[in-house]
């Protein structure tokens, strides 16, 4: 496993990241023990969660996943060997059950905080991440921006503001940002500038080959900037394996229970899924390994985040990082981005 140094500070966090949205929905809390264990055992030092998760978000699953992590935590003894990461739910009608609608102001960030290092059962979060914008902006499937008058919401200046005392109270080691668009990148690092507060260490945006528009601006701002990508959905919510082709349906898998889902399954998608599963057919590879490597192994990426509903799936993810890179394989990945560049947002 390989660790790599997340923006300007002195974290160096594994290559992949254990994700684990599923946890307390799709999976029990004994199964996400186990994929913590077999995470630890394989060199995987940085956990991503969130106050939101399990998804899909409800009454009845937020909050279960960080009680899962913490309650492995409490058995194990295993918090100074993990580099933890969460998340502050951004505002939005299907949240409105979190903190009785949740904001980015100096209280409501207060009362996330809180609650995450209580059900965590830590004393400090090393990664504290705003989820999505508190402006109506371009994210969760919609590529293109559509100004809306009086929808900016708080204020971001407000919102670094609240994040440095997070930090200055010793609650938080580090922030970065979620779902994030260039605009937002750069005003986020201006106004922590104005007051004193180190840069965003990351940005955790969708990366994949299905979706690589983090390439066309965010790109250069996280080489020039040091905001780091930690890359979520590097396989198009499980497309990129191949189990979807041919119209195929798995009882169990994502897609299927959760339709809203639909980002990555529309006729564009499903068609540059396909040539990437024959490229990999050809060369005996692993599709699942195959669309990972190609994410772990872009510069502007500090950590490529894996997520698992059983452990034979995590084990297949974590050995894509022995899946050798050359610039064969570089050209032909390249070929087929040509067809299709942007499939999926």
């Amino acid at each position: 496993m390989e660790y790599r140094r997340i923006g300007r500070t002195d974290l160096k966090i594994s290559s992949l990241c254990l994700g684990t949205m599923t946890w307390g929905s799709q999976n029990t809390a004994e199964e996400g023990h186990a994929q913590m264990d077999m995470a630890l055992d394989h060199g995987i030092n940085f956990f991503d969660t969130a106050e939101m998760y399990a998804v899909p978000a409800s009454p009845d699953t937020s909050f279960r996943t960080e009680t899962i992590i913490g309650e492995w935590f409490a058995r194990t003894g295993n918090r100074n060997k993990v580099i933890l990461a969460t998340k502050a739910a951004g505002p939005g009608d299907y949240v409105k059950h979190i903190r009785g609608g949740p904001r980015f102001d100096r209280h409501s960030l207060q009362g996330a905080v809180e609650g995450s290092l209580k059900r965590l059962q830590t004393d400090v979060i090393d990664l504290y991440q705003l989820h999505w914008p508190e402006r109506t902006t371009n994210y969760f499937g919609r590529l293109g921006y559509k100004h809306r008058d009086g929808e900016d919401g708080i204020a971001i200046s407000d919102t670094v503001a609240a994040l440095k005392e997070l930090v200055d109270a010793g609650k938080i080691r580090h922030w970065g940002l979620s779902n994030e668009t260039p605009w937002g990148t750069m005003s986020f690092l201006r106004e922590a500038e104005k007051i004193g507060l180190a840069p965003p260490a990351s940005i955790q945006n969708p990366y994949s080959l299905l979706n690589r528009s983090f390439e066309v601006g965010l790109a250069e701002i996280a080489h020039r900037e040091h905001v780091d990508l930690l890359a979520y959905s590097p396989l198009a919510f499980g497309m990129l394996t191949g189990k979807y082709r041919n119209n195929q349906w798995p009882k169990g898998a994502r897609l299927t229970e959760v339709k809203q889902f639909s980002r990555y399954t529309n006729d564009q998608a499903s068609a540059a899924t396909e040539a990437y599963c024959q490229l990999a057919e050809e060369r005996g590879l692993s599709p699942t390994q195959l669309a990972l490597q190609f994410v772990t192994t872009r510069p502007f990426v500090a950590s490529n985040i894996i997520g698992a509903t059983s452990l034979s799936q995590l084990e297949e993810n974590l050995k894509s990082v022995d899946l050798p890179w050359d610039r064969d394989l570089e050209k032909a990945l390249e070929a087929i981005h040509t067809r299709f560049p942007y499939p999926a947002p």
